[in-house]
Formats: C-alpha cells, sequence, structure tokens
C-alpha cells in the first residue's frame, strides 16, 4: 500500500506499488492501538479513511487527518482471520489454539468459538476445574454441535437457552450446571471479551466467528459472563458494536449487562430489538463504582420464536415448534454469585 506520491495533503488517494526495502515514507503505515484502531501513516498524522463511509465497490481509500474531518467509522480498521485461515495461534503466550479443525474432543484446547443459534453456539469455559477469575486467560471453546474442533458441551448441562438476533448482534442466555464444564463449584463467575488489560483477550488469543449477517463472519467486538450456574454470551457487528458488546463493566455481570430471558426450562431462538447499550443512559454514561448503581435496562422486545424441546450436543430439528409472534418471556430467575 503507497500513498501516491508521498503527497501528505487530505484526500490523496491509496495505491498498491512494489515494495520498496527499506519501506519509503509513502509505505510505512502502522495499526494503532485497541481503542483507536487506525491505520496510521507513519509519523504524519494521517490515517487511510474510507471516504464518506461509502462500502460501495469500487470506493478507493484516502489519507485524512487522524481523527480530522473525515472521520468517524470511516478510519476503524478491524483485523482478522478467514474463518478456514486461522492460525496456529493469534496472541503471545496462548495456551490453546485456534486452527482447531473439525473434529471435536474433550481435551481440545481450541480458542476459536462460533455462535449460530440456539442449537449452535459456545460458551468460554476453563480447560480443568477453576474459577473464572483464575482461569479467564485460558478458557477454551465448548460448544454445542460438533464439527468446530471445540470441547462439547455434555448433554445435561444447560437448562435454558434463550438465543437472540437482533439487528447489531445476536446473544444467547441461560442456566445450567457448568460445573460440567469445570467452572468450579460455588464461583460466581467473572466476564471475558477480545480485549483485556493487555489487548490480548480473555481468553489470550480468543476468536468468535458466526454465520448470522454472513457466512464465516469474525466478531471483533464480543462478551461473555459464565459462573457456575448462568450464562450470557453477545457478538456484536456494525458501527456500533462496541458500545453494545461493552467490556467495562465486568462487576455487574449477566442480568445487568444483557438484560433478557433466562428462564430454565425453555429453550429458543428469536428474532428481537436491540437492548439500550450497558451504561448508557439519555446523554449520561455510567461508570462502574459510581453510587449510585443505576438499574439494568428493560428487556428488549422479541417476537418468531422457534423452540426446541431441549439443546443437547446433537440436537434433532424435529423437536422444534413456534411461538406466537410477539412472544417474549423475561422472568429472571435467581442466578448464582453476584448475578
Amino acid at each position: 500500500m503507497d500513498v501516491i506520491n508521498g503527497t501528505n495533503v487530505d484526500g490523496t488517494l491509496l495505491q498498491v506499488w512494489g515494495c520498496e526495502i527499506p519501506a519509503a515514507v509513502n509505505q510505512q503505515f502502522e495499526y494503532t492501538a485497541y481503542g483507536d484502531n487506525h491505520l496510521a501513516w507513519s509519523t504524519t498524522g494521517k490515517c487511510v479513511d474510507l471516504p464518506g463511509g461509502n462500502m460501495t465497490n469500487g470506493t478507493q481509500i484516502q489519507v485524512w487527518d487522524c481523527n480530522g474531518a473525515e472521520d468517524g467509522n470511516n478510519q476503524i480498521w478491524d483485523t482478522g482471520y478467514m474463518y478456514n485461515a486461522t492460525p496456529t495461534t493469534s496472541e503471545p503466550n496462548q495456551s490453546g489454539h485456534n486452527a482447531c479443525g473439525t473434529t471435536s474432543s474433550q481435551t481440545s484446547t481450541c480458542q476459536t468459538l462460533w455462535m449460530n443459534d440456539a442449537d449452535d453456539f459456545c460458551l468460554w469455559a476453563p480447560p480443568k476445574t477453576g474459577t473464572i477469575g483464575d482461569t479467564e486467560r485460558d478458557e477454551v471453546a465448548w460448544c454445542t454441535k460438533g464439527g468446530h474442533g471445540t470441547r462439547l458441551i455434555p448433554d445435561g448441562t444447560l437448562t435454558g437457552v434463550h438465543f437472540v438476533r437482533t439487528p447489531d448482534y445476536v446473544q444467547v442466555t441461560g442456566v445450567g450446571d457448568f460445573t460440567k464444564i469445570n467452572v468450579a463449584a460455588g464461583d460466581g463467575g467473572g466476564e471475558l471479551d477480545p480485549h483485556g488489560a493487555d489487548s490480548y483477550g480473555n481468553p489470550i488469543g480468543g476468536l468468535v466467528y458466526g454465520n448470522t449477517f454472513s457466512p464465516n463472519l469474525q466478531y471483533h467486538e464480543w462478551t461473555n459472563f459464565i459462573s457456575d450456574g448462568l450464562f450470557c454470551m453477545r457478538a456484536c457487528t456494525g458501527p456500533n458494536a462496541r458500545e453494545n458488546c461493552q467490556h467495562v463493566y465486568d462487576e455487574m455481570g449477566c442480568y445487568w449487562n444483557m438484560p433478557a430471558n433466562y428462564d430454565a426450562g425453555y429453550y429458543e431462538s428469536c428474532e428481537g430489538d436491540n437492548d439500550l447499550p450497558m451504561g448508557v443512559y439519555g446523554t449520561s454514561t455510567w461508570s462502574q463504582g459510581v453510587s449510585p448503581t443505576p438499574s439494568a435496562h428493560p428487556v428488549a422486545s422479541s417476537s418468531s420464536c422457534t423452540s426446541f424441546a431441549s439443546i443437547t450436543s446433537a440436537p434433532t430439528a424435529g423437536a422444534q415448534g413456534r411461538l406466537s409472534s410477539g412472544a417474549r418471556r423475561s422472568r429472571h430467575v435467581p442466578g448464582k454469585g453476584f448475578w
């Protein structure tokens, strides 16, 4: 990638050019840290910019002042991997692996997770018995369906599952006995996300994919809480992905971060509206630890639900049924731990 003639002017287009070694200044770019996520033209104050945010085929990219008039989502660039070309590991000091193949194993150390539907999703959980706080860097993927190269969630683990697709994210919530996937008995749980304090993620190198919005899409923003008896997982896309998948409210648990249906004894997949972004109340944003603590947002409406008799590692489509349009259960059952 090359800035045409090295011209340091807003609106200068980029091109491909033979790589110059050592790199000429017009070919020197660096990816900035999480929270900024810009592709910066080194030492110039310019960033790679998509004019007008235009996603039409053939739109040419340009350089523009970083955080300048053309900024917004026009300068946010996520890096990632094709689902079928994941590396062995994606971060330094990763305990597991991302190139997982398709063979399930209860000793798998796969750290690539999928979220597709109520009968095809995964959760992060310990590779061996431990608390989430002690094992958050090393969690592995446990899935309801084979074919992902992960561990399988044992039949009887999940006692309630509620999946919802909204315009901007997919979410699954529910209850169960997660000591069966190595969460220590009595553990109040914790939060997992792709960033962590060092931007390597919890677990380190954890990747998330799904087929809801497009085939084999990598989700760059996601958040997951799990304890010994309760879980919630959300994977976000679109321009508001960060707001919808906030990871700074790690002490607030599932009910506050992801108000939803957590009823035991029900297994369903629904369409729904977006929840209000966690922590945002009108024009104000609450910071964790500041008193008073605001209430959770109301549960967003959902409809067009498909019910399942149960969710097992080999679910059968014949067990499905339809709930009436507009049906929504939103009662919260008491969870364990601080949730």
